[in-house]
Order: structure tokens, then C-alpha cells, then sequence
């Protein structure tokens, strides 16, 4: 396996991104397909969660 097809984490710990085993489960989002991927990771959970709450709130209302 190449250091490209290991996948990339966000660490909540350090605010990076890293590749492969890195901190623990609990500290990381992931996994991305690439590095930039994971530098948004952020941004990307904020998204979905916006996303999803607009979804709950159509269900709610009808």
C-alpha cells in the first residue's frame, strides 16, 4: 500500500490533518480520501449538520 491510498483524519486535538495511525479515535473526524479533504473536515461537519437540521425542521413542520 502507498502512502496514497492511506486515508486521511482531522485531528480535533491538534487541528491538523494527518495520515494513517495517528491519535486516537475519539480525536479524530474521518476518514477523507485526501488531505485537503481532511483540512476542511470542519467545515464539512458544519454543513452536514446544517443540512440535517433543515431536513429535521421540513419533517417537523409538515
Amino acid at each position: 500500500m502507498s502512502d496514497d491510498d492511506i486515508e486521511w483524519y482531522y485531528c480535533l486535538k491538534h487541528g491538523t490533518a494527518e495520515q494513517g495511525a495517528g491519535c486516537r479515535a475519539l480525536d479524530r473526524l474521518g476518514p477523507y480520501p485526501t488531505k485537503a479533504a481532511a483540512e476542511h473536515a470542519l467545515e464539512t461537519a458544519a454543513e452536514h449538520t446544517r443540512e440535517e437540521d433543515a431536513a429535521d425542521e421540513r419533517w417537523e413542520n409538515g
